[in-house]
């Protein structure tokens, strides 16, 4: 089995999260798949995919092989681009959909170096909470956190993100802190609303997922204005983790209900379907999955 075959065979495993979904990706057989996953662990000598009854996670020593086979991929894509086997390297306006926390706080301080690399591309992003319609506004590449439906977009899953309940120290002595999602009745909170709408909070509780629309003081469409009233102590927030990553390191803000967090979601990179990925998208995802790897709040769970 060629190495690099077995390395970009894993990543798609990985990021499909089964050996069935890599195999339509890959357009091969699963039991070809299990083969080759299985002869890559025995010659790295550990397991790297852990297999259970929801599907396959990344073991410890998976969790490194992901990281430094992306970085691996992402540099031979990069290589090539370069010298091009007498092919132009990736180039032209690239228009991105995203977050706006997303990409202040992850993306634009490593473009730089995706930059350097594809010096003839230039990135345009489209900021906004919204789910953009990718043909219509011409979008190349969007983010999306949460699970797709069914569409002709094509997707990679390039990371996970794990939901987190938090609120100010100073809150919770003034108003004591839940020991369930129940008792978030009692609490002001700050919500985000989506397409209109707030959107409700999930938990995982004992006979399963539990879902709670909780009492809003503040509700608003941008994931940083929750960051900040939250901070300011206005009520509980519940967002995605890497929003507070920063506050929860320094003490700023404390984690509750921590019991009660749900399986992660996945982050993926779309584009339009029906055509071939155009060599700019492609290796500006393969970017986006490098910067996932990076960050332990995004990384592949």
């Amino acid at each position: 089995m060629d190495r690099l075959d077995g390395l970009q065979l894993f990543v798609r495993v990985a990021e499909c999260g089964s050996f069935s979904k890599a195999a339509r990706a890959a357009g091969i057989g699963q039991p070809a798949v299990s083969k080759r996953i299985a002869a890559l662990e025995a010659r790295l000598g550990a397991q790297r995919l852990r297999r259970t009854s929801r599907g396959l996670s990344l073991t410890e020593a998976g969790q490194g092989l992901y990281e430094s086979a992306v970085r691996l991929l992402g540099e031979l894509d990069a290589a090539e681009a370069r010298v091009g086997r007498g092919q132009a390297s990736p180039a032209g306006r690239l228009r991105v959909a995203m977050s706006p926390a997303f990409g202040r706080m992850y993306v634009v301080p490593r473009l730089a170096e995706f930059l350097a690399r594809f010096p003839g591309i230039t990135v345009e992003l489209d900021i906004s909470e919204r789910y953009v319609d990718l043909v219509e506004d011409g979008i190349d590449v969007a983010i999306r956190i949460g699970r797709l439906p069914d569409s002709s977009l094509i997707a990679r899953r390039i990371g996970s993100m794990e939901a987190a309940t938090v609120a100010a120290p100073r809150y919770l002595e003034r108003f004591g802190e839940p020991a369930t999602p129940a008792e978030l009745e009692r609490h002001a909170a700050v919500v985000f609303v989506f397409r209109g709408a707030p959107r409700p909070w999930e938990f995982a509780g004992p006979s399963g997922s539990l879902t709670i629309l909780p009492k809003a003081v503040l509700s608003t469409n941008d994931a940083e204005h929750i960051r900040a009233a939250v901070r300011a102590g206005l009520g509980i927030g519940h967002a995605a983790s890497w929003l507070f990553a920063g506050d929860l390191a320094a003490g700023t803000l404390r984690r509750i209900l921590a019991a009660f967090t749900p399986p992660p979601y996945p982050i993926s990179a779309v584009s339009p379907g029906g055509r071939l990925v155009p060599g700019k998208t492609k290796v500006f995802i393969d970017f986006l999955a490098g910067v996932c790897a990076a960050e332990p709040t995004l990384r592949l769970r």
